[in-house]
């Protein structure tokens, strides 16, 4: 409907245009006629005229009218060059200072509504590059010039700032058309329209925006790189810092396209999935559910069995789990692929220049064309009174310190509702301790929909964990035994333990790597563009010091930017894809996401529709006694577009794969319906909820004649 629309909407136009251009002379001849009565008028009364342009240019730039190109080609084609270069220039920065006047004292409400998501991006430059944003915008137009105009009324800049830099800064585009429509105005004939001096101001048009960004950038490096002397040659074309996720990528995908590449490691290669999170903890969960499942072996027709936990052997097969998967990231293996490995600390001594210092203090420099810090984060340890006399232990910590025990820890605490803090709690208390979780917030899991946050909890206290949300911890002590106190509704509350787990997030790793030195801009993270480069473009920043997400598989996506960018920034750069980011969470009930959830859609709101099937009518989820869950899917109102997906229940992190796959490259739910899968498997729950909304979105009228066709066939 809406295209039939559009096609009738263009015919009315175009007949339009015909009636009343018809009996119009359209020849070069005419519309040298059309210019020379102008051009007659403008000698007769050059002054008049010049300022009736003028005043007509600056009321279509103060109202916002998209005309103003054709007014500025006009100028140039009725005045010449250097005079319509001038009235266009001071009526176009008039006329727009008029329209930012307009849109701060009068049109406040309506900008925002109209264009209040650009305003962001717009305060962000500002405070960025001050009024050096302003010229960029002017000279780089990355947004209409009238948008400009009304967004920077919403800002705090300074009115005669504001009509000073855009009048120098659109005065070289100004040149550009106005240059243009001089050219125009010498026409006499067709073939003019290829003739030399046209075609000259018309690829003007084309190369200048290009031209511009260029310029700028060089002008920008300029600024950014005064003061160091740049090394006449190097010693590598890219220094890694970090062999974490992110690094160890970058790292072979320098040495794949023949780079010279250093990658500098301090502690253990694999970073911290291998060694302290991803791996280890995922090994502790799948012997957790094993002693769960013994205790509940009569689900699926055996005997209940208690599970004898000897600890120390579990915490054994943790670190013969790291073992076996350590060879895929080992210096062996990157040596072999081409790699220079270096174990030592690096520092940024200059923006070229890195020191590695091994563990014996000796050190050495190494020159390089480009950087990656790949530096990861580790867990963040709050300033909590008396915490540290009950020596914490921590998602890097737990497995060195409770290794070689014979039992696990009887009392646990765990300071942290997120899904570090809900996998190691769940896992702890299946193991045999008596957990208790303590969550400052309402609920577990905040970046999960309530519903999801709920289920967990049940699982989680259904095993035995003694779940505190809106409770704050106050302060810790050690009088003979550990413990904690916390408060809710007013209320304190001192629990006892024997091990205390701070699982409240993660920080970047930042200091001791000579960012501070170099002047790179750090708060939470490493401060970086949509080119994950750092104040120096040559030096870029990837994984969790990066931000905004703090996955293993997130630093491994941002790697092949980084490393690219910064290997061949200068012929091509490329900007990191946030479009579409899943996550698990491995508890039990597993949960994965992409995209958006309920939560985030009414957060920001988007129109949406749920759809929504549950695990308890998947076939093979009957077969192998786990249908607790749900498959959700985010659509907007009567499309099939997927918006977001959460999946509650077994294989969860998987199952997410197949929509991760649909949502990147466009595929919606009835592409989805379409694809054969596999019976009985896990993955037919992403059929069913194509299926699901199918049925519910089936066109009723076409049902009712589709029943009176069967009908009638039947006689």
């Amino acid at each position: 409907m809406k295209k039939l629309v559009l096609v009738a909407v263009a015919v009315i136009i175009i007949a339009a245009l015909f009636i009343i251009l018809r009996g119009q002379d359209l020849s070069i001849e005419g519309l040298r006629q059309y210019l020379a009565g102008i051009s007659d008028l403008r000698q007769s009364r050059p002054f008049t005229v010049a300022m009736v342009f003028l005043l007509a240019y600056i009321a279509v730039a103060a109202l916002s009218l998209p005309v103003a190109v054709w007014l500025t080609l006009a100028g140039g084609a009725l005045f010449g060059f250097w005079q319509g270069l001038a009235l266009v220039s001071f009526a176009s920065a008039i006329g727009a200072t008029l329209a930012f006047l307009a849109s701060r004292y009068l049109l406040r409400d309506w900008v925002r509504a109209r264009l209040g998501r650009r305003t962001q991006a717009i305060e962000a430059g500002l405070e960025r590059d001050g009024a050096f944003y302003l010229f960029s915008l002017r000279l780089i137009p990355v947004m209409p010039f009238f948008a400009t105009n009304l967004l920077m009324g919403l800002t705090p800049i300074r009115a005669l700032t504001f009509y000073v830099v855009s009048q120098v800064g659109m005065l070289a585009g100004t040149a550009v058309y106005v240059n243009a429509g001089t050219q125009l105005a010498a026409l006499d004939s067709l073939s003019g329209i290829v003739s030399p001096p046209l075609l000259f101001s018309f690829a003007l048009l084309a190369v200048f925006p290009w031209i511009a960004r260029k310029a700028i950038a060089i002008w920008r490096q300029r600024q950014v790189y005064a003061g160091w002397q740049r090394p006449k040659s190097y010693d590598r074309n890219l220094v890694v810092i970090g062999a974490g996720s992110a690094g160890l990528v970058s790292a072979y995908i320098a040495a794949a396209t023949k780079a010279r590449v250093t990658l500098v490691e301090a502690g253990e290669m694999g970073g911290d999935c291998l060694n302290y999170g991803c791996v280890p903890s995922k090994a502790l969960i799948r012997s957790a559910t094993l002693a769960h499942q013994m205790r509940h072996a009569g689900d699926w027709g055996l005997n209940d069995a208690a599970p004898v936990v000897p600890f120390g052997k579990v915490m054994d097969r943790v670190h013969r789990v790291i073992a076996d998967i350590a060879p895929h990231d080992s210096v062996e293996r990157y040596t072999n692929l081409g790699v220079e490995v270096k174990k030592g600390y690096a520092r940024l001594i200059d923006p070229w220049t890195v020191q590695i210092t091994d563990a014996s203090g000796a050190s050495e420099r190494l020159t390089t064309r480009s950087v990656i810090i790949a530096t990861g984060a580790r867990p963040f340890v709050p300033p909590l009174p008396g915490l540290d006399l009950v020596d914490p232990l921590t998602s890097d910590n737990l497995w060195e310190k409770l290794q070689g025990r014979e039992h696990v820890p009887p009392r646990m605490v765990v300071l942290g509702g997120g899904p570090i803090g809900c996998e190691l709690a769940q896992s702890f208390a299946r193991l045999g301790s008596k957990v208790t979780q303590i969550e400052m917030s309402e609920r577990l899991m905040m970046r999960e929909d309530p519903e999801i946050s709920e289920l967990v909890r049940e699982s989680m206290v259904a095993d035995g964990v003694d779940v505190l949300t809106n409770h704050k911890a106050v302060t810790c002590g050690h009088d003979g035994a550990k413990w904690i106190e916390v408060e809710h509704d007013g209320q304190t509350q001192r629990i006892e333990f024997d091990e205390i787990i701070v699982a409240v997030g993660r920080s970047a790793r930042l200091t001791g790597f000579g960012l501070e030195d170099i002047g790179i801009p750090t708060d939470r993270t490493v401060e970086t563009n949509e080119y994950l480069e750092t104040r120096f473009p040559h030096i870029l920043a990837a994984g969790d010091v990066a931000g905004p997400y703090q996955f293993t598989h997130v630093a491994s996506h941002q790697a092949w930017f980084a490393s690219v960018n910064a290997l061949f920034g200068s012929i091509k750069r490329f900007k990191a894809d946030y479009r579409v980011i899943p996550w698990a969470t491995f508890t039990d009930p597993e949960v994965g996401r992409v995209g958006l959830s309920e939560t985030d859609a009414k957060a920001q709101g988007v129109a949406y529709e749920v759809t929504r099937y549950e695990l308890a009518e998947l076939d093979r989820a009957i077969t192998d006694g786990a249908t607790r869950g749900f498959v959700k899917v985010l659509t907007p109102p009567g499309k099939d577009t997927i918006l977001g997906v959460a999946i509650v229940g077994d294989h969860a992190g998987d199952l997410v794969a197949e929509f991760v796959m649909a949502m990147k490259h466009g595929l919606g739910l009835n592409k989805v319906l379409g694809t054969i899968h596999i019976y009985p498997t896990w993955a037919e729950a992403n059929k069913s909820v194509a299926g699901e909304w199918r049925r519910a979105h089936v066109n009723p009228r076409l049902l009712t004649i589709v029943e009176r066709f069967h009908t009638w066939r039947r006689g």
